[in-house]
């Protein structure tokens, strides 16, 4: 019986994601900030969980956690490192410094800090798949993305240098990378504003938890000889705009 690893469990792709494996008789390790939703999801399942609360930008209760895993949950198989948020929508000049930390300590340290203690395992096992949730902001950047867009492309750069490491390890690492999903991501970024956030989505047809979570089971179940470096997924309804272009009156009356 494999093992996942599934940060950020208690709600969104986490939680869909757990819902799956579960279905398809893998045992579950679920961390998240708000353990009353990791209790009840696991009460839901019908396979074996460990659940535990884990703020990812705590780097010593991250290895604290994974120290501390029963030795019956310690060989990991799959590590899906979905935990991570984006935090306001302004323009660069205008945001607020501790949004823009505590989305590189959630997005890049967090991660970092916690695949470090994992991947010794996986190593050792000579297997392990590990998928990070990255975003399509880290491929293609807008405006008020400013420092999210960069967290995002640190994760996919990170993930294709890890990958060049663990040549001949059995470890493979795979990216999943969302456009327009609605979960509570949108409400978070929004400060709680529920009403802003849901004005993003109408009429959009976004992609929903469920889609990413069925993506993710996939990477996680090609053949052991294949490895799929990064998915890029959007909506239908979304594309790529034309690129900005200021144009300065002032500048075209002077010439």
């Amino acid at each position: 019986m494999k093992t996942a690893l599934i940060t950020g469990a208690s709600s969104g792709f986490g939680e869909a994601t757990a819902r799956l494996f579960a279905r398809h008789g893998y045992r579950l390790i679920l961390v998240a900030r708000r353990l009353d939703r990791l209790k009840v999801l696991a009460e839901t399942l019908d396979m074996p969980c460990h659940v535990e609360a884990l703020d990812m930008t705590d780097t010593s209760a991250i290895d604290a956690f994974v120290n501390g895993l029963p030795a019956e949950w310690s060989n990991i198989d799959i590590l899906v490192n979905n935990a991570g948020l984006a935090l306001g929508t302004g323009p660069a000049q205008e945001a607020d410094l501790t949004d823009w930390h505590t989305m590189i300590n959630t997005n890049i340290t967090g991660l970092v800090t916690l695949t470090h203690k994992i991947l010794p395992i996986m190593v050792k096992q000579n297997s392990g798949s590990i998928i990070n949730v990255g975003s399509i902001a880290g491929n293609w950047p807008y405006p008020g993305g400013n420092v999210y867009c960069g967290t995002k492309a640190f994760v996919h750069q990170f993930s294709k240098a890890l990958r060049a490491d663990l040549a001949g390890t059995g470890v493979r690492v795979s990216t999943i990378e969302p456009g327009l999903a609605e979960t509570e991501f949108s409400i978070v970024r929004m400060h709680g504003d529920k009403q802003k956030a849901d004005g993003l989505y109408t009429d959009a047809q976004p992609i929903v938890a469920e889609d990413i979570a069925d993506m993710i089971f996939w990477l996680a179940n090609v053949p052991p000889h294949l490895n799929v470096n990064n998915l890029e997924v959007m909506p239908t309804s979304q594309a790529w705009g034309p690129l900005n272009v200021v144009k300065n009156s002032d500048a075209a009356d002077d010439a």
